[in-house]
């Protein structure tokens, strides 16, 4: 048996609605579906290192502007810093 994963939902009549159309092959017969849900507390739980992408891109915008400037250190500073911590 082949797995293909797609994304989607289902709606208020019980049907289900890909995100995307699946390509490639067709599959006139009939397929098996399994529907993965995530448990509600699943949903709402909140990842502690799931940084907001705003926030990364911020963070990369202000180290390539520093890179610009020359505001860098020597990666044998960076080590002597983590062996710090």
């Amino acid at each position: 048996m082949k797995a293909i994963e797609v994304t989607g939902r289902i709606d208020s009549q019980g049907n289900l609605v890909l995100d995307e159309p699946i390509q490639g092959n067709t599959y006139p017969h009939q397929v098996r579906v399994i529907v993965l849900v995530p448990e509600q507390a699943e949903a709402e739980e909140v990842d502690p290192d799931d940084t907001p992408v705003e926030e990364i891109k911020a963070s990369l915008r202000r180290a390539l502007q520093q890179a610009k400037a020359g505001q860098t250190r020597p990666i044998s500073e960076l080590w002597d810093r983590i062996d710090a911590e």
